[in-house]
């Protein structure tokens, strides 16, 4: 986890330092880094980290904007992960209100309801943006059935 962390401090200063730098760590050492161009999004594009483990938990307080989980299962081990998140993030000073809380969830064609339920607990739990996994084979006009059955009903 320290390489990813490293990894991510270095990509950051790329994206928003206006000039070059240096960076010496364990994993990643650079000598008069610059990056051009600088991405259009500012101060940099978000940075989505998934993982439920305590480490990587930890390199999502220092570092990501979004976090995502694999979702479908118990939502209150997703509920307590999310609370040992924001532990950290009190560790470290940072507004765990600052990283938004993503959701993977599995779709069942066949029973809508199920998946709108596990949205619904999601949300309830503080995740605010959901990730819909769709299992192929996709049926015919699969993407107005989902905003149909699961996203409008959702809202």
């Amino acid at each position: 986890m320290n390489a990813l962390g490293e990894s991510l401090t270095v990509i950051r200063r790329l994206w928003t330092s206006e000039a070059p730098f240096d960076f010496a760590g364990e994993h990643v050492r650079l000598s008069g880094a610059f990056g051009s161009p600088k991405p259009v999004q500012r101060p940099h594009p978000p940075i989505m980290i998934g993982g439920r483990s305590s480490p990587v938990l930890r390199v999502v307080a220092a570092h990501a904007d979004l976090w995502n989980i694999a979702g479908g299962g118990d939502i209150e081990d997703l509920a307590r992960r999310s609370r040992l998140l924001e532990r950290y993030c009190a560790e470290i000073g940072r507004d765990p209100a600052t990283i938004t809380r993503s959701i993977h969830l599995p779709v069942s064609y066949d029973d809508p309801g199920t998946t709108r339920n596990r949205i619904a607990e999601a949300r309830d739990a503080g995740f605010g943006h959901v990730v819909l996994g769709l299992p192929p084979f996709y049926p015919e006009g699969v993407a107005g059935w989902v905003a149909d059955e699961l996203i409008k009903p959702s809202l």
